[in-house]
C-alpha cells in the first residue's frame, strides 16, 4: 500500500517517472477544500480524523498526486504545550513565549495526548487512500516553532527570537520529546515517511544554524533512521554542509527554488530530493506558464534517469492561496508526458 515511484525516490532507484507532490496541495486553492471549509472550522478539519482524511483525499482524486500528506499544521505541539491556538483565519498563540515563561510550557507526558488525533487521521486517511498511493506526515522544526512561539509567527529577520537564542535549546529539551513522540505517533497511523518542515531555518546564518539547530536536528534524526525527511526554507549549501545531510540518516531532504535542483540531485548520495518549481509562477497566465514550466523541465531532461533518480517533484514551497487549478493540472500532466 504505496507508490511505487515514491519508493524508488527513497531507494534513489532510477526511474523515468518522478513521483509528485506539493506542499499545501490539500489547501485553500483547491474547490474540495473550499467546500469543506463552508461546513467546518480549520480546527474541525484537523482534529477530527474523518474530515482531515477527507480534505488529504481531495487533491488525489482531483489530481491524481502521487503522495498524498496528513492534513494538520506544525503549530499543534506548541498547543500541546499549553500555548493555546486560534485561527482566524490566521494562527494566533494564546500567548507568545519570553523570558520567565518557560516554566509554563507542558512537558511531554501530559502534551502527548493532545496529538493523537494525527494517528486518528493517519488511520482514516490510509483507509480511503488508493493502494497505489503512498502517504506522508509531517511536524515543525525545532527552530520554526521556537520562532513561532517567540514572535507570534513568520516576522521578518525574527529579532526576537534571535535575541533569545539562549532560551532555544531549554525549549528544545521540552520540545524535542514531544517532536518524537508526535513523529512516532504518524508513523504508528500509516505514514511511511515524516517530513520535519523547517520554514524559519534560512533566517539563521549556517554558523547558527550548525552550532544550535543541527544538534536538535540530530536528535530527530537518531531515532528515525530514513523514515524523517527534512525541508528547510530559504536555507544555502552552506547550511546543509555538515554530516547529518551527507549521512544516509534522512530519508530526504527538500529545498525551496531558490536552488537549481539538477546541481543538487547529481551531488546527493542518499535519499530523495523534492522541488521545487516557484509556486508564486503558477499564477501565471496558461501561456505564460507553460514558458516558464517548459524551462524548468528542460534542465531536468538534460540528466540522465540515474541522475535524476530521487527526485520527488514537487514547488518550491506550498500551494498558495488562489492559484489557477488548471496550472496545476498542467503541471502534473507535463511532467508525466515528458518524463514516461
Amino acid at each position: 500500500m504505496s507508490n511505487t515511484k515514491f519508493q524508488n525516490a527513497l531507494k534513489k532507484i532510477p526511474q523515468k517517472t518522478p513521483p509528485i507532490w506539493f506542499m499545501r496541495q490539500a489547501g485553500r486553492y483547491h474547490k474540495h477544500y473550499q467546500a469543506l471549509r463552508a461546513k467546518h472550522s480549520f480546527i474541525d478539519l484537523c482534529k477530527d480524523p474523518k474530515l482531515a482524511a477527507e480534505v488529504a483525499l481531495g487533491p488525489i482524486a482531483d489530481f491524481d498526486f502521487d503522495i498524498a500528506i496528513l492534513f494538520s499544521d506544525l503549530l499543534f505541539p506548541l498547543e500541546a504545550m499549553g500555548m493555546g491556538l486560534t485561527y482566524d483565519p490566521a494562527p494566533k498563540l494564546g500567548w507568545q513565549l519570553e523570558p520567565g515563561r518557560m516554566k509554563d510550557l507542558i512537558g511531554l507526558e501530559k502534551a502527548l495526548p493532545a496529538l493523537e488525533f494525527q494517528k486518528e487521521a493517519m488511520i482514516e486517511t490510509r483507509k480511503i487512500l488508493p493502494d497505489d498511493k503512498s502517504l506522508i506526515g509531517f511536524v515543525g522544526g525545532p527552530w520554526t516553532l521556537f520562532a513561532y512561539a517567540m514572535e507570534g509567527g513568520h516576522k521578518g529577520e525574527l529579532h526576537i527570537a534571535k535575541k533569545n537564542i539562549n532560551m532555544f535549546k531549554p525549549f528544545c529539551d521540552i520540545l524535542v520529546p514531544i517532536l518524537i513522540e508526535n513523529i512516532k505517533l504518524q508513523l504508528a497511523g500509516g505514514a511511511e515517511v515524516v517530513m520535519i518542515l523547517d520554514t524559519a531555518a534560512g533566517e539563521l546564518s549556517p554558523q547558527v544554524y550548525k552550532f544550535d539547530v543541527v544538534p536538535q536536528l540530530e536528535k530527530l534524526a537518531a531515532n528515525f533512521h530514513h523514515k524523517v525527511g527534512y525541508y528547510g526554507k530559504n536555507i544555502q549549501a552552506a547550511h546543509l554542509q555538515h554530516s547529518l545531510f551527507e549521512s544516509n540518516r534522512f530519508a530526504g531532504i527538500g529545498v525551496d527554488h531558490r536552488w537549481h535542483l539538477p546541481d543538487l540531485l547529481k551531488s546527493s548520495k542518499h535519499g530523495f530530493v523534492q522541488g521545487n518549481f516557484d509556486q508564486s509562477l503558477l499564477f501565471l497566465s496558461e501561456k505564460e506558464f507553460l514558458i516558464y514550466l517548459n524551462r524548468f523541465v528542460n534542465d531536468f531532461t538534460k540528466l540522465s534517469d540515474a541522475e535524476r533518480a530521487g527526485w520527488v517533484c514537487g514547488l518550491g514551497h506550498g500551494v498558495l492561496p488562489a492559484t489557477p487549478e488548471a496550472n496545476v493540472r498542467t503541471f502534473i500532466k507535463m511532467i508525466r508526458e515528458v518524463f514516461r
